[in-house]
């Protein structure tokens, strides 16, 4: 029997998780489901898609390999499903979009970009502001679609709530550290460390809970709301950073380089994803919107 879109879906959170307890998590659905759909779809394809591991699952090299034909064929098929709107969508509209700024820096412009190339014709404003705002104007009505990071989202009665994309935590560290010849790093072994500490969305948060454990506490050298402070900061050596995939990038404004390593343990992960209000119906561009942000991340 040819696989089905749920298992490239279920095989694609189980990627990016790096486990099916976080995929199932990430899905909100059980594990044994991603399990069976998993096995069900190496079955018939033939080939082993993950190494099962006692930390998690590490993705083979064919697996790698079907990972970009799941995610394409995903988007093909929301691309698809968006090429079939009727005249009232392709008809001039509104549409009043929310983000917080770690979500602007790094995923928006990928999302409103394809939204822009289908819907020319709609006129977009866009709110920058933290989620607890955002939250407050969708559930007003003020707002048709927020993009943000999911797990912030504290009123799911009032809310519809879909993620989009799993980012896990790394730490960033400087060109030639001692800490960089290892491939995994213990999280004691940042007891001590001076460490930069990013307060965007939920991060500072994140990162408070991941070294309250430590037996020594680490030093915080700097805080700040920008990224590329950050960047600066670890590639001169000033401090060490835990922070997601989504916002990496090899290089600082000044051209030094970046490292960065996995961290053992259990380390959270950022979700990103929409936000619209629950009981109320989508008008066509807000559905057109949802659409594009679910093939602009599959495809990504």
């Amino acid at each position: 029997m040819a696989f089905t879109l749920r298992q490239l879906q279920f095989f694609v959170a189980a990627a990016e998780a790096g486990s099916v307890t976080g995929a199932a998590r990430n899905l909100s659905i059980s594990q044994s489901s991603v399990t069976e759909a998993i096995r069900a779809l190496e079955d018939d394809l033939g080939v082993l898609l993950f190494d099962r591991q006692a930390r998690g699952l590490e993705i083979t090299l064919k697996g790698q390999s079907f990972l970009r034909h799941a995610r394409q064929i995903l988007a093909d098929v929301s691309t698809a499903r968006s090429a079939f709107r009727d005249e009232a969508e392709a008809a001039p509209g509104r549409l009043s979009l929310g983000v917080t700024s770690l979500v602007a820096g790094y995923v928006l412009s990928d999302i409103l970009s394809r939204y822009r190339r289908a819907y020319p014709k709609i006129e977009l404003t866009v709110i920058e502001d933290n989620a607890d705002y955002l939250q407050h104007l969708l559930i007003g009505g003020e707002l048709d679609v927020a993009v943000l990071v999911t797990s912030s989202v504290k009123d799911r009665m009032a809310l519809n709530v879909e993620s989009l994309l799993v980012s896990p935590y790394r730490l960033w560290l400087p060109l030639g550290h001692p800490l960089a010849d290892q491939e995994y790093i213990a999280l004691e072994e940042l007891a001590g460390q001076p460490l930069i500490q990013l307060m965007v969305d939920e991060i500072e948060e994140s990162t408070r809970r991941l070294t309250a454990a430590l037996p020594v506490k680490p030093q915080i050298a700097f805080r700040t709301r920008s990224v590329e402070a950050v960047r600066s900061l670890v590639a001169t050596g000033a401090g060490l950073a835990i922070l997601p995939s989504l916002v990496y990038r090899p290089w600082s404004l000044e051209g030094d380089r970046i490292e960065t390593r996995d961290v053992s343990g259990d380390l959270p992960t950022v979700q990103v994803g929409l936000a619209w209000r629950r009981g109320a119906p989508l008008s066509a561009p807000a559905r057109n919107f949802i659409r594009s942000a679910q093939g602009a991340i599959a495809s990504r």
